[in-house]
């Protein structure tokens, strides 16, 4: 089935507007980058600068394998949700390119990045060293929700 066919079941298509809202009253998500065989996927936090990119922190460490595959790609697809019920949920969908952001230029981003959540344990690693800031520009964007029982179940219900 196809988006506008499930909205007679109270599924709804997000405007941009609405979707900004979302992706900056949330701070994680699911990155997924391509490999040969199937997709990698990374659960990550990430700071929304209000417009067209997000910013991903990723403690790297002497190797990295998500740090090697963004290299690689230079392109991902993000999904940011949020499930409160069956009939209560929002999911945003970004494609984007990923590139690093240079040490230099992290200062005017740390505003940004400092509302993504991180782990504790992630948190302090980052105090170690071995972290590459990634800057993600949004290049497509859907969001869809569901804000209520669904038509054909109220009518079931409602007395």
């Amino acid at each position: 089935m196809t988006i506008d066919q499930l909205e007679e079941y109270g599924l709804e298509q997000m405007d941009d507007e609405e979707i900004e809202a979302f992706l900056s009253t949330h701070s994680t998500g699911v990155l997924g980058l391509p490999m040969s065989d199937i997709p990698y996927l990374i659960p990550l936090s990430y700071g929304f600068d209000n417009g067209s990119c997000l910013y991903f922190t990723y403690v790297t460490g002497e190797s990295s394998q998500k740090a090697e595959l963004t290299e690689k790609a230079g392109r991902g697809r993000f999904l940011v949700y949020n499930v409160d019920t069956a009939f209560e949920w929002q999911s945003v969908m970004l494609d984007g390119d990923i590139t690093s952001v240079p040490e230099d230029d992290w200062p005017e981003i740390e505003a940004i990045t400092q509302n993504a959540w991180r782990p504790n344990t992630l948190q302090t690693a980052t105090t170690s060293g071995g972290v590459t800031l990634y800057q993600f520009e949004i290049t497509d964007l859907a969001g869809i929700r569901q804000t209520g029982l669904a038509p054909d179940f109220r009518e079931n219900i409602e007395p």
